[in-house]
């Protein structure tokens, strides 16, 4: 039971876990989000959707297309609701820590001084 404990505890499979979780919510955000747009889009169109459309009675291509739709539809709302917002904090968070990671004074001091030692030697 040990080995198991281990297992479970572990710092990536718990994060793993949150994170399939919370993503699994933010899944069910998006695909309500994108049914309320397809509904918009096709009602704009005249259709009930686009399950429906058969470009000249062949063939029925309307799921195929709610799919990309849907798709593409995810991941606009992924890319700038998710990806964008955490470059930019982490951009601006990797700014912050240049400027504390500034040396002291004292370490600048103490590194000219080394260097003109090592010099004169």
């Amino acid at each position: 039971m040990k080995g198991f404990k281990d297992f479970v505890m572990r710092g990536n499979l718990v994060e793993l876990a949150v994170a399939f979780i919370i993503g699994a919510a933010f899944a069910a955000v998006v695909t309500a989000f994108t049914k309320i747009i397809i509904e918009l889009v096709t009602k704009a169109g005249g259709a009930k959707n686009f399950d429906d459309f058969k470009p000249g009675g062949l063939v029925s291509v309307g799921p195929f297309l709610t799919a990309l739709f849907a798709f593409l539809l995810m991941a606009f709302v992924v890319y700038f609701f998710v990806v964008k917002p955490y470059e930019m904090a982490k951009a601006r968070f990797a700014q912050a820590e240049e400027v504390d990671a500034a040396p002291d004074e004292n370490v600048i001091l103490l590194r000219e001084i080394r260097d003109a030692l090592t010099r004169r030697a």
